[in-house]
């Protein structure tokens, strides 16, 4: 079983223009993802994957591998399984293809090896997802983030942007969980992926999981380990990550 790591970026996100090359603590918030991503020890290949010539020519000359894709998807996976076609290497059906959401800075080899462990342990794990503990209220509302909810197995059975599991007033006893944007998927299952239409809740939440779900096929959640975890979706996210990062781990590391 070999291992393929793919970290989408474009400049032309809606709701932070700029957002992979936006410099945070010295380094563009996409470097601090690949680096980290980097760092874990299973990889048999690991790409930047854009449809941007300005972030193609920034890691090209920090000699980061930079795959150029179509500049029509509008979900990464979809722009990673054309990555993965167009890496240069063998991916055979049941070797994963992971999926590094390149706005997550705080992320860790850890937390990627959470989302392989599944596939590890159980052949018939077509899909996984790093499911992080939500800690507040604030991250509980906010329409950025994304929630799960799943059974007991342990199979995302719904993504949303709304607050779910339902709570009137937020205990952290409730369990809420959120995506934390690192995805694992066998190649056929991620092949199989990309030759569905966008599906209802899909396009309702603009959460493209929900394709899976829609279709009646599931994810096995990762659970994270338990440390501090921001995305960032805003300027204002990239200033709370600037107040923390020097105190992450891996910092210094990278």
């Amino acid at each position: 079983m070999k291992i393929f790591g793919f970290v989408p970026a474009r400049m032309a996100a809606s709701r932070f223009p700029g957002k992979p090359l936006h410099d945070i603590a010295g380094k563009p918030l996409l470097e601090h993802c690949f680096l980290r991503a980097r760092m874990y020890d299973r990889w048999d290949g690991l790409f930047i994957c854009t449809c941007d010539e300005e972030i193609r020519v920034w890691a090209e000359a920090k000699g980061y591998p930079v795959i150029m894709t179509a500049d029509t998807h509008t979900r990464a996976l979809d722009r990673v399984a054309e990555a993965a076609a167009l890496c240069g290497q063998a991916v055979d059906d049941d070797d994963i293809v992971v999926c590094v959401q390149g706005d997550e800075p705080l992320l860790g080899p850890d937390m990627i090896e959470a989302v392989i462990k599944p596939f590890d342990e159980d052949a018939t794990v077509e899909g996984t997802l790093l499911a992080v503990p939500i800690p507040d209220e604030e991250t509980f509302r906010n329409p950025d983030m994304v929630k799960l909810v799943h059974d007991r197995n342990g199979d995302v059975m719904f993504t949303s942007r709304a607050p779910i599991p339902y709570a009137k007033t937020f205990p952290p006893a409730n369990g809420a969980l959120r995506v934390g944007g690192i995805f694992g998927f066998r190649w056929h299952f991620l092949k199989w992926f990309t030759e569905q239409p966008e599906s209802p809740l899909e396009i309702a939440e603009a959460c493209d999981s929900n394709r899976i779900y829609d279709n009646g096929r599931r994810q096995r959640i990762a659970p994270a380990p338990n440390r501090p975890y921001l995305s960032v979706d805003s300027p204002e996210d990239a200033v709370r990550v600037e107040a923390v990062i020097r105190d992450d781990a891996l910092w210094g590391r990278y």
